[in-house]
């Protein structure tokens, strides 16, 4: 691969890796441009600020000395890569492509079940408040810095993809079954992450607290975070508090200071934890860490609230029953006075067969549930379950929305809405916004 080409075109370039990598190469003075489906992506906002051209598939796009990246949702029959093939060009996959281009920088990867957008961002925004820096977060964001010292990056576990990636610092979040339709069980998954961690160049930092976690059999030097005392960066004193979370860190003993987040719930403060350590094993300036927290915007689609005639609406992109208790548990210490109504769209089939048990427990912890049918992804159009089931095993009385008729949802203008999805659950948001502004 020739990193130095000055032309790359992107084969599904609004999808949430590639538009954040076409950012980055752009950012770094490349010539940049990509293909992709019609439909409207929340990913694309970014290269339409940087006017990337972004055009619909066809293998005319395809011209002599351009590079290709390819998206993992294409196979190599897509007519743009036989054109490619055809005039003998550089054709790479995403994550070979990242894990290559990655070795030029003292690099960072955050992996995990859940958590791994959050944490890349908070990380990104921190380390790039510190020293200069390049990052890439799975909602699709991406920034390049040229002569960046450090690169965070999100690597996802799908179809083993992290494993092209071998960075410096390996942030593991947790580890869980999920993404059915690929990982045939637990052990499946741990097999993977095992594989990846001992790719880690100088140490894993891994979240203790998860029993999973703790499993792994890594050779690679690594340090725990978490809650817990047997860790060795541990968060202790917490203060919840509506406007975020207070905390202590200690590492084998020693006090790192006391921090403040605008975040919520546990696994943020998990997560903060994680970032203090990656900054306290390269030396940087604690003090200066302390400030940055302070100014964290957030991510996209993870706990984004907005305040709608006097309603507090909260968007976010959980999918899995352990992110929805974590999002639900962050949304009852921001609103600690309020209910909070559960607005759930599960997507994929085999997703909601495999956890249907673990779904109807982790919503039946809001005080009020309503469901959206199941969103099909392009590689599950259909499966074995409905959302009637779902709705069914759960203890509570659920309702079933669609999208031309969310009028129930009018009777909780007093409560906290809270939709959570990873398919087209904002559409079901702004239509609650439109009815109420009507």
């Amino acid at each position: 691969m020739n990193l130095m080409e000055k032309n790359y075109h992107f084969i599904g370039i609004k999808g949430s890796g590639m538009s954040a990598l076409a950012n980055i190469l752009y950012d770094e003075g490349y010539h940049v441009q990509g293909s992709d489906v019609e439909t409207y992506f929340f990913t694309q906002v970014g290269l339409e600020m940087k006017n990337i051209p972004v055009l619909p598939f066809d293998e005319s796009n395809i011209k002599e000395n351009m590079s290709i990246i390819l998206g993992n949702a294409f196979s190599d029959d897509h007519p743009e890569v036989v054109r490619a093939k055809e005039l003998n060009l550089d054709v790479s996959r995403y994550n070979h492509f990242l894990g290559e281009y990655i070795k030029q920088y003292t690099s960072i990867g955050v992996s995990g079940a859940h958590g791994k957008t959050s944490t890349t961002g908070l990380l990104a925004h921190i380390l790039s408040g510190l020293d200069k820096t390049s990052y890439l977060i799975g909602d699709g964001t991406g920034r390049g810095v040229e002569n960046a010292r450090y690169f965070a990056l999100e690597a996802d576990e799908y179809r083993g993809h992290f494993l092209t990636y071998q960075p410096d610092y390996g942030i593991i979040t947790n580890i869980d079954f999920d993404h059915p339709d690929y990982f045939k069980d637990l052990d499946h998954v741990m097999r993977l992450f095992d594989e990846y961690a001992n790719q880690v160049k100088k140490a894993v930092i891994a979240c203790g607290d998860d029993a999973n976690v703790r499993r792994l059999s890594i050779d690679t030097k690594t340090y725990y975070y978490g809650l817990e005392d047997h860790n060795d960066f541990i968060a202790k004193n917490i203060l919840k508090k509506s406007e975020g979370s207070v905390f202590d860190i200690e590492f084998q003993g020693e006090k790192l200071g006391t921090y403040q987040i605008p975040l919520y719930g546990n696994h943020n403060i998990q997560n903060a934890a994680s970032v203090i350590a990656v900054c306290y094993l390269e030396g940087l300036d604690l003090e200066l860490v302390k400030d940055l927290f302070l100014s964290y915007p957030g991510v996209k689609r993870r706990f984004n609230e907005k305040l709608i005639y006097n309603q507090h609406i909260i968007d976010d992109y959980a999918h899995h029953p352990n992110e929805i208790s974590a999002t639900i548990d962050a949304s009852k210490q921001r609103h600690p006075d309020k209910k909070i109504v559960a607005v759930f769209q599960p997507h994929t089939f085999s997703r909601t067969e495999a956890l249907m048990e673990r779904f109807a427990q982790s919503l039946n912890e809001a005080d009020a549930v309503y469901l959206a049918p199941i969103f099909a992804s392009a590689r599950e159009q259909s499966g074995k379950v409905t959302i009637e089931d779902l709705a069914q095993a759960i203890p509570q009385d659920v309702t079933i929305l669609t999208i031309d008729d969310i009028r129930a949802l009018l009777d909780h203008k007093e409560d906290v809405l809270l939709f959570m999805g990873a398919g087209n659950i904002q559409d079901y948001m702004n239509a609650y916004i439109e009815l109420v502004s009507e």
